[in-house]
């Protein structure tokens, strides 16, 4: 069967077909709103993102399942960063009347398959043909306890600064993948399949642990610095501390200088937040809770201060750009 044959509305009841009931789910796909619940007590979080062939991700080098699953897990990382909790998917796709219903069918079997593993539930969306690229549009909505989310705009002078996982593996394979080289199993993984952290921030945000928090979807330097931006203070970011894979650590003995791909690359969606001192004795068991280790890279210091980098050799710099923008020069 061809797409062309399917239709747009035979298209979408493929999709329905897959979906399993959801907790808080009244109404959805099939009418023109879903009908949701919140649980008692509980504040709405809602976040939207694009994803868009050649700009975030290239057919040649994704599977259109891992694809899937990717769709889902960068979405539901910035409701893990308010420390809530994921419930409900919304997903628009543009595509041209030629594209493989195939690759379509394998797409909608990873994001099912991510929806599962998350917990949450796809209750709306929208199709439409596009004459170019493939376009992935998610919004995701969860729920965090009153007054209990957790913002960018928190950080105080002395809290220390901790990431989760480890960091630059995705932006590693992707420069070897640019470079025309294979990345290693788990550094494929990393970069085509990302795990979004949504234990640990739920964990974080119940315990009121984190004074402020981020994804890393744009790189550490940039998504710091929208904390300090927001928090009105400066950092102090060490090399040494940084958490690095054995398969990045291995790479970074041949070439040193890609510890810049640890700092500035992106889309790791690891955590990113800080804490007051009083409250770093309350991590290990959230560490164990979310089976992920806790690294401290860094402190805040005061306004005005920037963003600083120590490097391995005890040297300072300021380092001049961040992570990833879509519209930098």
């Amino acid at each position: 069967m061809k797409l062309a044959d399917l239709g747009e509305f035979g298209f979408i009841d493929r999709i329905k077909a897959g979906v399993a009931a959801g907790s808080g789910v009244c109404l959805g796909i099939g009418d023109d709103c879903a009908v949701l619940d919140l649980p008692p007590g509980h504040q709405l979080v809602t976040t939207t993102d694009m994803l868009i062939e050649e700009i975030h991700f290239r057919r040649e080098w994704t599977d259109m399942a891992d694809l899937g699953r990717k769709s889902v897990a960068v979405n539901v990382s910035d409701v893990a960063a308010m420390g809530g909790t994921p419930h409900h998917l919304y997903l628009s796709l543009g595509f041209p009347k030629t594209f493989p219903l195939e690759a379509l069918d394998s797409f909608i079997k990873g994001f099912l398959a991510a929806c599962r593993f998350y917990q949450v539930t796809l209750v709306g969306g929208d199709t439409c043909r596009s004459p170019g690229p493939f376009v992935i549009s998610v919004t995701v909505e969860g729920s965090v306890p009153a007054g209990h989310f957790v913002t960018r705009g928190g950080a105080r002078p002395g809290d220390a600064v901790y990431a989760s996982g480890t960091l630059g593996d995705s932006a590693l394979a992707l420069h070897l993948l640019a470079a025309g080289k294979t990345p290693d199993p788990f550094l494929r993984d990393r970069h085509v399949n990302p795990q979004a952290r949504t234990r640990l921030g739920a964990a974080l945000g119940q315990g009121r642990i984190p004074s402020a928090m981020i994804d890393l979807s744009d790189g550490l330097l940039a998504d710091l610095g929208h904390i300090l931006e927001c928090s009105a203070t400066g950092a102090l970011v060490e090399e040494e501390l940084l958490p690095l894979s054995p398969s990045f650590r291995a790479a970074l003995r041949e070439s040193p200088e890609l510890v810049r791909l640890a700092l500035a690359g992106g889309e790791d969606y690891e955590l990113l937040f800080t804490v007051a001192p009083e409250r770093e004795k309350d991590l290990p068991a959230v560490a164990r809770q979310a089976s992920l280790p806790l690294s401290r890279v860094g402190r805040i210091t005061e306004p005005g201060a920037g963003l600083v980098v120590r490097a391995a050799d005890g040297s300072t710099y300021r380092p001049a750009t961040g992570g990833f923008n879509h519209f930098r020069g």
